[in-house]
């Protein structure tokens, strides 16, 4: 809606985990080093939390996308299943034919994708989003899948991704088989108070900001922290708001009192902002 007015490509602030829209502070840096140690080392299990809307999924797609053409990569978001269910999703996801299979075959199926994937020199990668939403039981046939290897190296690697409850589940004394596989914990903080201003620079340029674009002062961005606490996903709500309201206000200066009108349309889900245009700030 606003983008022709500030001169943007494209919408800065959608909550979607496009990694072009990655900001890299160091705790992603040092997320993505740890999945590319974790993949490219054959460790088997490597694991990825955060709060909600810290960017897990974000880095995870950045990944993918720096090393896709090595990469055979199932990504689930459905975990509150069994694990003959789970096995289902992640054969059809690899693109494997196992309508009617029971579980036995389901993993000979698997077994042989795997090894053809191995032998063609590439990189078999199952991702589990909502990782804390799996039971013990199938945390534990995850275990049993990653027995699937060679003499010298594992054949699939397992990321798990989740919220920091995942960190608790792995710590249970019966998930301890399968947290010594796992070559620590990789968890993303919260943005930084100087991390959210360099944050809602970069995705305003990666947006296409020119010099007519909009600009976020520095009581904007203190409103922006107090609210967000710096949570990207929190960020991103709240700029595309504010944005909004400057554009129904004709200003491309963000200031405080546009980015409270958005934390109080948010709170109090008010009328749309463009049936507001020309009210008194």
């Amino acid at each position: 809606m606003y983008e022709e007015y500030y001169g943007f490509k494209e919408l800065p602030f959608n909550v979607t985990p496009d990694p072009r829209f990655l900001y890299r502070s160091a705790s992603h840096r040092d997320a993505l080093a740890y999945i590319t140690y974790g993949i490219f080392q054959k460790k088997g299990f490597i694991a990825v939390t955060g709060e909600v809307g810290v960017g897990k999924t974000t880095v995870v797609n950045a990944f993918i996308d720096l090393f896709q053409p090595s990469l055979e990569v199932a990504f689930v978001f459905t975990t509150k299943f069994p694990f003959d269910q789970l096995l289902y999703l992640v054969c059809n996801d690899f693109g494997l034919e196992v309508d009617g299979q029971n579980k036995a075959q389901m993993l000979l199926t698997l077994n042989r994708f795997l090894i053809e994937q191995y032998e063609n020199n590439r990189n078999t990668v199952l991702i589990i989003d909502e990782a804390q939403n799996l039971s013990p039981d199938v945390l534990e046939e995850l275990r049993m899948l990653s027995n699937l290897e060679t003499r010298d190296r594992k054949l699939i690697q397992i990321m798990l991704v989740g919220q920091p409850e995942l960190e608790t589940m792995l710590n249970l004394n019966e998930m301890r088989q399968l947290r010594q596989r796992i070559p620590g914990i990789c968890r993303i903080p919260i943005l930084s108070r100087e991390d959210l201003e360099k944050y809602i620079e970069y995705r305003l340029d990666i947006a296409g900001k020119h010099n007519g674009g909009p600009v976020f002062t520095q009581d904007a961005m203190d409103e922006i922290f107090h609210y967000s606490g710096g949570t990207p996903r929190l960020i991103n709500v709240l700029c595309d708001r504010a944005l909004l309201i400057g554009f129904v206000s004709t200003t491309r200066t963000i200031d405080g009192r546009i980015v409270r009108e958005g934390i109080r349309d948010l709170e109090n889900k008010e009328a749309p902002v463009t049936q507001r245009r020309n009210r008194p700030m």
